[in-house]
């Protein structure tokens, strides 16, 4: 892919979508992290957790990028990933955070929570970003701005419109079809049949949706424990 051709803007754009979609947990992490601290050193708390927190998440994405080069990891790393915009439709998260008692615990745990809960990002990136780690990296300094300071807006628009999930995920199923039909040993399959290939990209995001969508409406309609 080279630098700033028509596929490295359609890669990174999918990278920072991605970012956006996802990022709606921060706030919250952030916020619970740091709520007991005096104010003065809330600021500090969180500059610098979530400092530490882009380091780590920044050096994960590109050993991901790396590592999914090796023969049949893409195709592992797409099927994942087929799963985890599946979770994301129907998984109500849990955000079991504890709340900092001083600057470096609330710093500690910013830093430890957004590496665990962040995992599953990691995996989405390095696979939109198909090989690149400029992508990954303007990516991550274009959407890592907007994810600190704009993470409560985001929070509050995909609760007020729940179909931007929806187009979240299809770009997760879109992007898990695109690493496995991307597999060295599958692609000569795919290179020669694009219909199917292209075929499968389209019935990967209808799958992901149509299920999610079927469970996510059986949980409603299930009573309340």
């Amino acid at each position: 892919m080279d630098l700033f051709s028509p596929e490295f803007y359609v890669a990174l754009l999918s990278v920072i979508f991605i970012d956006l979609v996802m990022a709606g947990d921060n706030a919250i992490v952030i916020g619970m992290a740091a709520r007991n601290l005096p104010k003065h050193q809330q600021k500090k708390a969180i500059f610098w957790g979530t400092f530490g927190a882009i380091v780590i998440r920044t050096v994960f994405t590109i050993a991901f990028v790396q590592l999914l080069q090796l023969p049949g990891l893409l195709l592992v790393g797409g099927l994942l990933l087929i799963w985890i915009s599946y979770k994301l439709l129907v998984e109500e998260k849990k955000h079991d955070v504890k709340e900092g008692k001083s600057l470096w615990s609330a710093i500690r745990t910013i830093i430890i929570a957004d590496t665990v809960m962040g995992l599953d990002n990691v995996l989405a990136v390095a696979g939109a970003a198909h090989n690149n780690v400029w992508v990954v990296i303007f990516g991550l300094l274009v959407s890592i701005p907007i994810m600190i300071w704009g993470s409560t807006i985001i929070l509050r628009l995909i609760e007020r419109y729940p179909v931007i999930i929806y187009i979240g995920a299809g770009v997760l199923a879109w992007t898990a079809g695109k690493m496995i039909v991307g597999e060295k040993f599958l692609k000569g399959f795919f290179e020669d049949r694009p219909l199917i290939k292209w075929g499968l990209e389209i019935a990967l995001i209808i799958a992901v949706l149509v299920a999610g969508r079927l469970k996510k409406r059986k949980q409603e309609t299930q009573p309340a424990a």
